[in-house]
């Protein structure tokens, strides 16, 4: 490659002067095809990549720890595996290297993928959502059961960064149907969104966030949360657009899922319905990315959490008295228990 004065000595040469090629050659003394790259191409530079070298990055082991490390990241820490365990597996498959070259190369790896994390979020929090954040909300609509119209509480989880969304129908919008109706949705999403955030409703906050204090959530949604891993973050008072993703989810579930009102069996039978139906939903474009919203999802699974091993067991437990007829009162509908005595017991 010819120092810059040169190249400038023959591109003046050419343009200014007006000189051919074969007697800029002659003049210069370099080479025909020299002068012709310099004389009439443009030198623009050019961004050099470094290709690294060694096992890791030019054999398949890396590729293999990456693998496992995206793995272990939807897992709580204490499940992670550590270098020393990912060394050994990889001599298992027979990896010559050393374990020096292993910790470098995850360290490495951990180091640019934070980064890039860091820098993602905050142009996430400029422009739109994050990965592995959802929203949940109830909204009310109908279904046909015995030939009447009955209410329906859905709880609605969406998930703004891949305009996904999925919905469970539930009894009520009480504590345990709520705890019982994010567990369903955990479960159809096949991950645990890492940030969840939800309106001031009664089942799982206790005092909303007011000046200087912060939201105070229930005993029980605070141990479901510290089961599942994930944070909940309450919207303000009367700032229902904090959470509008989900806001506008429950208005396309009822008119696209509810118009008209479904005939159903019971409750068990239209959460088959509905998780049909939004299977089907996610196979549309997103409206802004013009990705498929199941790829979308796909995504996001490699944010979130994991699926704890042990399911979380919801229910309540109270003392009730039972009338003369063996009846005793729940949610404040009579239920009769058979052969049952003064004081029961129901979970």
């Amino acid at each position: 490659m010819l120092a810059m004065p040169e190249i400038n000595h023959i591109k003046k040469l050419r343009n200014d002067k007006s000189l051919s090629i074969n007697e800029i050659s002659r003049r210069t003394g370099f080479c025909w095809s020299t002068v012709k790259k310099y004389a009439d191409n443009d030198q623009l530079p050019e961004e050099k990549i470094p290709v690294k070298k060694g096992m890791m990055y030019e054999e398949k082991w890396g590729e293999i720890v990456i693998d496992w490390l995206l793995e272990d990241y939807a897992l709580k820490k204490k499940l992670r595996r550590k270098n020393t365990k990912i060394f050994e597996q990889l001599q298992e498959l027979g990896f010559p290297g050393s374990y020096r070259t292993v910790c470098n190369f995850i360290k490495e790896w951990k180091d640019k993928t934070l980064d890039e994390a860091d820098e993602m979020k905050e142009e996430y929090e400029r422009l739109t959502h994050p990965p592995a954040e959802a929203q949940v909300d109830f909204g009310i609509t109908e279904a046909v059961e015995d030939g009447k119209v009955k209410d329906i509480h859905c709880l609605i989880m969406s998930f703004p960064y891949s305009n996904g969304g999925l919905a469970v129908p539930l009894p009520s919008e009480n504590q345990e149907c709520f705890l019982e109706g994010l567990k369903v949705l955990f479960k159809q999403a096949e991950f645990v969104p890492r940030k969840l955030r939800l309106d001031n409703l009664s089942a799982a906050v206790v005092k909303a966030r007011s000046r200087g204090q912060e939201t105070i959530f229930t005993d029980a949604f605070q141990r479901f949360a510290s089961h599942y891993g994930f944070e909940a973050q309450a919207c303000n008072p009367r700032k229902g657009n904090e959470k509008g993703h989900v806001e506008n989810k429950v208005g396309y579930v009822r008119y696209n899922f509810f118009t008209p009102s479904p005939v159903i069996k019971n409750l068990a039978h239209l959460r088959e319905l509905l998780f049909e139906k939004c299977k089907d939903d996610h196979q549309r474009l997103h409206y802004k990315k013009g990705v498929v919203i199941a790829d979308l999802l796909e995504e996001e699974k490699k944010y979130g959490l994991a699926l704890p091993e042990a399911d979380y067991p919801v229910f309540k437990q109270s003392m009730v008295t039972a009338n003369k007829y063996g009846e005793v009162r729940i949610d404040g509908a009579l239920i009769h228990v058979p052969q049952s005595y003064i004081t029961v017991s129901y979970i």
